[in-house]
């Protein structure tokens, strides 16, 4: 993939890049948005800019493919790229906004670096970018080929839920009342919407109804900070959003999807609203009858913040073979444990795939002891709500 004499100076360089990274992350956006602010406005999210968690993964998804493509020069990382891929399917990134980032990204590395970045090495990393790239416009190509286009669409509320004190579950439908594309188990929208300020700032969510409806349904967690970046999506949307309003979604992306034969024993843990996909995964299981056995693992603060409970339950109970295993920091009932995820006396059989969705810290100690019980690493599958700093080391 990388050429040997490129090989060579990225691995060289890596280390004083990988370094800079985050120094060359903040220009990089401060310069791209001072020359675009409508991509701050309308496409990037403001939230993820102000806390700086969008330059941590970047910054960690560009050390990772530079450390992989001189490590394993034969083989494309594509469980990164694809993951990324559907994130800017679902955003409507179009092919030649790379090429704006790439002037930006390297007027910022040469600005940070100075001397260091000579022609052979600003060649060099010119090479790992467009690998990237290059890699990321084919696999979205593909994705928008599959389902239509990068168009979005007008949906009606039809129905609101409250859940619990701060998450609603909003029903909607097409505005068009034309067909929709069905999704897959795990899968998310994108949902844009008009703010106040007239920003159309946009956020992933995912999908908790059952496929094979004509109805999208989210359930939305109303972020702390309402009067900051970080929470002026969820809290519009909480505020503002009833029955009769009209959103703009996506077509659904997401590429932690069920992938298993029917005798494949499952596990799906999450905390918080990352139980989102696994209501979403455990509706298909139920309808279809999977046989095999299903564990079911989650944490919450109470079961008062546990949203989408009795979902959860129910269609867990509805599996021939499904266990499940609760964990609450307070108020746990007869049944459930008290404190963090523990699955030292959690029965994991061997051949078993897992699904993790919540706070970076749960999901690493989730995976680390799957591992420990001997669970292949190829086994565990993952989704970040916003930037993935999984690869940042975050």
């Amino acid at each position: 993939m990388l050429s040997e004499q490129s090989a060579a100076t990225v691995r060289a360089t890596l280390p004083a890049v990988g370094a800079s990274l985050g120094e060359i992350t903040e220009r990089f956006y401060a310069g791209l948005f001072a020359a675009h602010p409508e991509l701050l406005r309308d496409l990037f999210n403001r939230g993820n800019q102000a806390a700086g968690t969008q330059r941590q993964a970047l910054a960690g998804s560009i050390a990772a493919f530079a450390a992989h493509l001189v490590e394993h020069p034969d083989i494309r990382p594509d469980a990164m790229l694809t993951r990324i891929a559907h994130k800017h399917a679902s955003l409507g990134i179009a092919p030649e906004q790379y090429a704006v980032v790439r002037e930006h990204l390297f007027a910022a590395i040469a600005d940070v670096l100075g001397e260091a970045v000579t022609p052979e090495v600003a060649a060099a990393w010119d090479e790992v970018y467009w690998l990237m790239a290059n890699a990321l416009i084919a696999i979205e190509k593909r994705l928008y080929e599959e389902r239509g286009g990068r168009a979005w669409r007008a949906w009606e509320v039809v129905e609101r839920i409250p859940e619990t004190a701060d998450v609603v579950t909003f029903r909607l439908r097409p505005a068009d009342d034309a067909p929709v594309r069905d999704f897959l188990p795990g899968q998310y929208v994108s949902l844009r919407t008009e703010l106040p300020d007239g920003a159309h700032q946009i956020r992933q969510y995912s999908l908790t109804g059952a496929p094979g409806t004509a109805v999208r349904q989210i359930s939305v967690k109303r972020v702390l900070g309402g009067t900051t970046p970080e929470g002026e999506v969820s809290h519009h949307l909480h505020a503002r959003v009833h029955e009769g309003s009209v959103l703009e979604l996506s077509e659904p992306y997401g590429d932690l999807v069920l992938d298993s034969a029917p005798a494949t024993p499952l596990l799906l843990a999450s905390a918080g609203i990352g139980v989102t996909p696994m209501i979403a995964m455990l509706s298909h299981l139920a309808a279809t009858g999977h046989p095999a056995p299903v564990t079911v693992v989650h944490a919450d603060r109470s079961p008062a913040h546990h949203a989408l409970r009795t979902d959860h339950e129910t269609y867990a109970a509805k599996l021939p073979e499904a266990a499940v295993h609760l964990w609450y920091e307070q108020n746990a009932p007869a049944g459930a444990h008290t404190g963090l995820v523990d699955l030292t006396n959690v029965p994991v059989r061997p051949g078993t795939r897992a699904y993790l969705c919540g706070p970076l810290p749960f999901m690493r100690a989730v995976r680390a002891q799957l591992i420990e019980k001997g669970v292949s690493p190829a086994d565990v599958h993952y989704e970040v709500f916003g930037p993935d700093l999984w690869l940042a080391g975050v």
